[in-house]
């Protein structure tokens, strides 16, 4: 039963009423205080206050403050007048009983209508924030493209430039030329007319055989004849060029030798270029890192460690299309379909994994025991618990001191038990 309060004071302006409130011993919260405009209640367990007030109060503007054991309340009246008490006299249990009710009704009222108008406040500075950033990021895009618009302004009036320097550079040379050869002209007749001078004989063809430039072309009317009769060559022939290629030496003894094994090696690289370069087409927008599958598959990994498991398995697929002989990537992705419920896709990639991993060695006992309990698990969940054992006893052949697996083991075949009794 909680003790009821009875020890108050109260005073009173034709504004406000004051109301004094002992409360020693306990530790009072902002929570314990329920107020509307004609109730208030004080629930501090083991002690209870409840007041029916006389008048309507501002219970807004209103305030209590808690200090020193005792919360000392200040009412606004939201009529200014004197009040006969403090609460209501001569009241029946009905109308009491009607107040509180209506009070609580109130209560919930004015915390809903302020979480909707929270609600609403928020949803408006999200837009406002948004509209906010759209505009930067239209501005930055802006600013961006008259960057590019004025570069290649910039661009195209140096190429246009630099063009225009060629085109007269070309035009100078073909002036030089023509000037050359028009003075070796010159002077192969000038020759001639000496020799012919020193025979006696009268050169008469001077005039006429002297070549005049043509407008616009700048160049003789007999050099274009000499090269209208001269005859191009005969295309050359087709032929086959075969190649030999040195045969590989390998440095180590025969009896040490292994052949077979690198010449597989290098069968294997072969195929794995000609699998790249038949994608190549697909494959042609990604960078050079993201070519290389064991970029693809550190990426994955960290996909995986941030839990974004879908982006994993797509890091993972284009790693296992690029290099389809790598365990770990139908392990990792293994690990990927058990996070997303895929359970038949990650038995598939553990039993890929575990046809990769042969010969079974030392060196890659931990990939075949998380190849054997990801399939054991998938095949769990599906309930197909004598399959999944399999796969755990498996592992703990391979490691037997692992305690993690036993105990997932243990659980195993206490479940096979009870669905063997329930049948």
């Amino acid at each position: 039963m909680p003790v009821w309060l009875r020890e108050y004071s109260w005073r009173q302006t034709g504004a406000a009423v004051y109301l004094s409130l002992p409360l020693r011993g306990v530790r009072v919260t902002p929570a314990n205080i329920f107020c509307t405009d004609q109730y208030l209640k004080v629930s501090v367990p083991p002690f209870l206050f409840e007041a029916i007030l006389y008048a309507p109060i501002d219970d807004t503007n209103s305030t209590a403050k808690i200090g020193n054991g005792i919360i000392f309340f200040t009412l606004h009246k939201k009529e200014v007048a004197m009040w006969d008490s403090l609460t209501l006299v001569n009241a029946d249990k009905e109308k009491l009983q009607y107040l509180r009710e209506n009070a609580v009704l109130k209560a919930h009222e004015k915390a809903k209508d302020e979480t909707e108008a929270k609600k609403v406040t928020k949803q408006e500075h999200k837009k406002y924030a948004l509209e906010a950033t759209m505009k930067l990021e239209e501005a930055e895009r802006k600013r961006i493209e008259d960057l590019k618009e004025k570069e290649w302004q910039k661009v195209t009036k140096e190429l246009e430039l630099w063009k225009k320097q060629q085109k007269d550079a070309e035009k100078q040379k073909g002036v030089q030329k023509e000037g050359e050869l028009y003075q070796e002209k010159e002077q192969s007749e000038e020759k001639k007319k000496e020799k012919m001078n020193k025979t006696g004989i009268p050169y008469e063809g001077t005039s006429k055989t002297r070549l005049k430039p043509t407008k616009g072309c700048g160049s003789y009317s007999m050099f274009s004849e000499n090269l209208k009769e001269e005859q191009l060559p005969a295309p050359r022939s087709a032929a086959t060029i075969k190649i030999n290629f040195t045969s590989r030496v390998f440095p180590t003894a025969l009896r040490e030798s292994r052949i077979a094994e690198e010449e597989e090696w290098l069968h294997k690289q072969a195929e794995a270029r000609r699998t790249i370069s038949a994608d190549l087409s697909e494959l042609e927008d990604l960078k050079e890192e993201e070519r290389n599958p064991d970029w693809l598959k550190d990426k994955g990994n960290k996909m995986f460690a941030t839990g974004n498991y879908l982006a994993a398995v797509n890091a993972y697929n284009l790693a296992v299309r690029l290099n389809n002989k790598l365990p770990l990537l139908y392990l990792n992705r293994a690990a990927c379909h058990l996070k997303l419920r895929n359970l038949h896709k990650a038995i598939e990639d553990s039993s890929k994994a575990l046809e990769l991993l042969t010969p079974p060695v030392p060196d890659n006992e931990n990939a075949r025991v998380k190849a054997h309990v990801r399939r054991g698990t998938a095949f769990c969940q599906l309930e197909l618990y004598t399959e999944g054992l399999q796969d755990y006893e498996a592992a703990l052949k391979i490691d037997p001191k692992n305690e993690t697996i036993e105990k997932d083991a243990e659980k195993i075949r206490h479940l096979i038990q009870g669905t063997t009794q329930d049948s």
